[in-house]
């Protein structure tokens, strides 16, 4: 059984920083593929940024040159620094991670339980 498990998320005002990190725990998996989404209410969620194992990152529009996604493959952590927040960016963000399981064969994606952003003065 594999979890994903978010911390960091809060109040914050206009201009500051929050940083949000997610482990995948469990055993007998790999991660590929990790991310973060967000969601507002009665929105779609959305991609906010992704990063292979590789490396390679993907940003939303809306974040790039605020937003930084690293990740450290050895621990099967994701962090996402989150700088010059705006009210727009007040979402519940989701990790999100591609997991191959020893037990089975393909990419299985898994989410996270969602930690709530709040940008406001």
């Amino acid at each position: 059984q594999v979890q994903l498990v978010e911390s960091g998320g809060g109040l914050v005002q206009p201009g500051g920083s929050l940083r949000l990190s997610c482990v995948a725990s469990g055993s007998g998996f790999r991660v590929a593929t990790m991310g973060w989404y967000r969601q507002c209410p009665g929105e779609r969620r959305e991609l906010v940024a992704s990063i292979t194992t590789g490396g390679v990152t993907n940003y939303a529009v809306s974040v790039k040159g605020r937003f930084t996604i690293s990740r450290d493959n050895a621990k099967n952590t994701v962090d996402l620094q989150m700088n010059s927040l705006k009210p727009e960016d007040t979402a519940v963000y989701y990790c999100n991670a591609g997991i191959q399981l020893d037990s089975l064969v393909g990419i299985t994606f898994y989410w996270g339980q969602g930690t709530q952003v709040t940008v406001s003065s």
